[in-house]
C-alpha cells in the first residue's frame, strides 16, 4: 500500500498483483546437464539418508525423464548412495528414539515412501523390545500428569488416544494402562 499527499487530500493506491499460473512444465523449464544433476543427486543423499522414491521425486523436480531417473538411481545404487535397508533402519531408530513413534506410525510413513516390507522389518529390528515398553510407559505416565480429569475412564481414554495416536499397539497400550 502506498499513500499520496497532495494538499489535504491522502489517496490510498492498492497495488494488487496479477495472479501468475505458472505451469509446473514452465518451473521445469531449465535445463540441467546430466553430469550437474548427478553431482546434485549425489550430494543431497550424502547429506542423509534418502529412500528410492524420494530420490526419484527429486530427479523429477529437476526436470529428468523416468527412464533417465531410474538410471541415474540405479547408478546411485551401486555406488551405495541409496541403501533401502540403511534407510529404513535410521527412519526406525530415529523416529523411535527422537520423537517416541510407536512401531505402526513408523510403519505407515515407511510405506507412505514406498519402502519394501523386507526393509521395514529390518528397520524395526532396530527397536529394543525393552526400550520400547519403557518408551511407552513414560508416556502414559506423562500424559497421565498432563490430564487432570476427575473420572478416571475419561482419563485412561485420554491416555490410550494419546499413545494409540503415536502409533503405538492398542493391546500393549491397555496392557500398560492396567499396570498403572
Amino acid at each position: 500500500m502506498m499513500l499520496a499527499i497532495k494538499s489535504n487530500v491522502i489517496a490510498c493506491l492498492f497495488f494488487i498483483p496479477a495472479k501468475v499460473s505458472l505451469s509446473l512444465d514452465k518451473m521445469k523449464s531449465k535445463i540441467y546437464e546430466l553430469k550437474e544433476v548427478k553431482s546434485c543427486i549425489r550430494f543431497y543423499c550424502a547429506k542423509e539418508d534418502r529412500c528410492q522414491q524420494q530420490v526419484i521425486n527429486k530427479l523429477l523436480d529437476y526436470g529428468v525423464s523416468k527412464a533417465v531417473s531410474e538410471e541415474i538411481l540405479l547408478e546411485l545404487i551401486q555406488e551405495k548412495y541409496v541403501d533401502e535397508e540403511r534407510y529404513a533402519r535410521s527412519f526406525c531408530s530415529g523416529k523411535f528414539k527422537i520423537k517416541k513413534w510407536g512401531r505402526r506410525k513408523i510403519i505407515f510413513e515407511l510405506k507412505k515412501k514406498k519402502v519394501s516390507e523386507v526393509c521395514i522389518q529390518m528397520g524395526l529390528e532396530e527397536i529394543d523390545e525393552v526400550a520400547y515398553l519403557h518408551t511407552l510407559q513414560q508416556l502414559l505416565e506423562k500424559k497421565k500428569a498432563l490430564t487432570n480429569d476427575a473420572n478416571q475412564f475419561i482419563r485412561k481414554k485420554k491416555m490410550v488416544d494419546y499413545v494409540v495416536r503415536k502409533g503405538y499397539e492398542s493391546d500393549l497400550v491397555w496392557e500398560a494402562i492396567h499396570k498403572l
